[in-house]
């Protein structure tokens, strides 16, 4: 099962390294990773996808409250946050192809970012879920590359008042 981890740390250089190490050293994978500074420039969000059971989750929340620059550790669980991840798609796109393209983009909701003579390049911030459909879509037309910034999430208004 996905486990998506929400880590407040103070903004200092080497905190992800240390984080992530703790990841490294038990043999566990990262599915996905985003930091960014939050509305205090002194402290960091490390949002981290995870695969694994519950046990393991919960062994590597104790380790990371035990990491000095660690603030806060939440594992949300589902339908308590709401996550997107950012995709940029650059895609075959021969002028005869343009229209099918510019259609899937607008029922996906994607943007068109740039147009060359045989490229388009979508913006597409959604689900995981979602970003699967949209590729499944354009993979007939020939996906040239694809750039990813890793899943961010975000508490829902419900969960923090049930607090």
């Amino acid at each position: 099962m996905k486990y998506t981890l929400s880590v407040l740390v103070e903004n200092h250089p080497g905190v992800l390294s240390k984080v992530s190490g703790l990841f490294s050293r038990r043999a566990f994978n990262i599915d996905s990773l985003a930091v960014g500074i939050t509305e205090d420039p002194d402290i960091s969000r490390i949002t981290i996808v995870a695969d694994g059971d519950e046990y393991v989750i919960e062994q590597l929340e104790k380790q990371l409250n035990k990491v000095i620059p660690v603030i806060k550790v939440r594992t949300y669980k589902e339908g308590e946050y709401i996550s997107r991840e950012l995709s940029l798609i650059k895609v075959s796109c021969p002028s005869k192809q343009r229209l099918d393209i510019m259609k899937i983009s607008e029922l996906m909701g994607a943007r068109i970012v740039d147009v060359s003579v045989n490229t388009m390049t979508l913006q597409f911030a959604d689900t995981l879920e979602a970003f699967e459909t949209l590729i499944d879509l354009l993979k007939p037309y020939g996906i040239r590359e694809i750039v990813r910034t890793g899943t961010v999430a975000i508490e829902k208004d419900s969960a923090v008042s049930r607090k």
